[in-house]
């Protein structure tokens, strides 16, 4: 996953507006609020609610 630094800190949470932070291994966003965590494809991050998997 290769995720541009100024990117990361300026994209939020859809849901509750938290931070994000890389979790390469799984290749998500993890959001730092909810725990919403979002897929990132072919570098891209999906910050689509109904696309996060939800925390346990």
């Amino acid at each position: 996953m290769n995720i541009d630094a100024q990117l990361l800190s300026i994209i939020v949470c859809p849901a509750c507006h938290g931070e994000l932070v890389a979790d390469t291994g799984a290749e998500e966003l993890v959001c730092q609020g909810c725990g919403n965590a979002y897929p990132v494809r072919d570098d891209i991050p999906v910050l689509l609610v109904d696309e996060a998997r939800k925390p346990a």
